[in-house]
């Protein structure tokens, strides 16, 4: 099959409020080898705890497509608009961050 057998148009759907969307500053990820658990938290200036307002859980190849995904898109914004950049990363312990 070539590329254009391969791909297929996927109508979807977007619920009113999923369309809101979620504010985050910080994700928890957890793996398993069947799975990638991604909890989407808010935590505010001054306090110590954390609420997650969303989990996402996909497989470990859905999880390296994501990333993908959003290195290809990151470096498209970077294009248009400037490099992103991350502030107090190294002074701070909370928001996104890798786990090892």
């Amino acid at each position: 099959m070539n590329d254009k057998q391969q791909q297929r148009q996927i109508n979807v759907e977007l619920p009113e409020k999923e369309s809101e969307g979620v504010y985050s500053n910080m994700a928890l990820i957890m793996v398993s080898p069947q799975e990638f658990i991604i909890d989407f938290a808010r935590i505010m200036p001054g306090v110590n705890k954390a609420r997650v307002y969303s989990r996402i859980i996909m497989t470990p190849a859905h999880a390296k497509m994501l990333h993908k995904t959003l290195e290809d898109n990151l470096k498209k914004y970077e294009t248009d608009f400037g490099q992103i950049k991350v502030f107090g990363q190294e002074e701070k312990n909370i928001g996104f961050k890798q786990e090892k």
